[in-house]
């Protein structure tokens, strides 16, 4: 009797905390770039000191787009399909690759294996508190996150290394090859309907890379 009443309780917790988080399907993000001390002082860091981030979610589409002076690149991420598409422009140059399911898991491949360290530590980023964590990849190097724990996105697979979180990450470091660590954090969150044609692929006009 003592096990079904355990058991029966834990259900209830479960159920409690799965009520509380709010599955967010339609939203669009906009996250600031700062670089963190140790960035060299060159070209590509001085683009990202004036770039912005935007996040636009709809059910089972994605689009991120990475805005700065001298570029603009756009990841377009269907994940019913499990398909991306990036563009990429660079003054009248215009870039486009294809990813089927197989390349864009192999694209993110380092992310495969990672562990979800969380730990005693949050803070409010938009009215949201969030956790702390360290995610560490399987060759032992590991960023920050912070994640809101009352909502998640309909779609965390566009940026891969969140997928398995449990939580809206709000702030988050990366690396870009040599330019130090960089941080990304969420200044901005709109919850009114995303228009379709944002997850539109282009047809013309972009050269196709392989």
């Amino acid at each position: 009797m003592k096990r079904i009443i355990g058991s029966f309780l834990l259900l209830v917790v479960c159920t409690a905390a799965m009520a509380q988080q709010r599955v967010v399907a339609e939203c669009t993000v906009t996250y600031s770039i700062t670089l963190e001390d140790g960035a060299p002082d060159n070209e590509m860091t001085e683009s990202l000191k004036s770039s912005v981030k935007t996040v636009y979610i709809k059910a089972n589409n994605s689009r991120s787009d990475i805005m700065s002076p001298s570029f603009k690149q756009s990841l377009i991420y269907d994940k019913s399909a499990g398909t991306a598409v990036i563009l990429r422009e660079f003054g009248n140059n215009k870039f486009m690759t294809r990813l089927d399911n197989a390349k864009w898991t192999a694209l993110n491949n380092a992310y495969e294996g990672m562990t979800i360290n969380n730990l005693n530590e949050t803070k409010t980023i938009l009215g949201y508190e969030c956790k702390k964590a360290e995610l560490v990849l399987k060759d032992g190097s590991s960023f920050i996150i912070y994640y809101a724990t009352n909502i998640v996105p309909s779609v965390k697979e566009f940026e891969y290394q969140f997928k398995d979180v449990p939580g809206f990450v709000l702030e988050y470091e990366s690396k870009e090859g040599n330019s130090g660590k960089i941080r990304f954090t969420a200044t901005k969150i709109n919850t009114n309907p995303v228009q379709l044609s944002r997850f539109d692929i282009p047809t013309t006009g972009y050269r196709l890379l392989n």
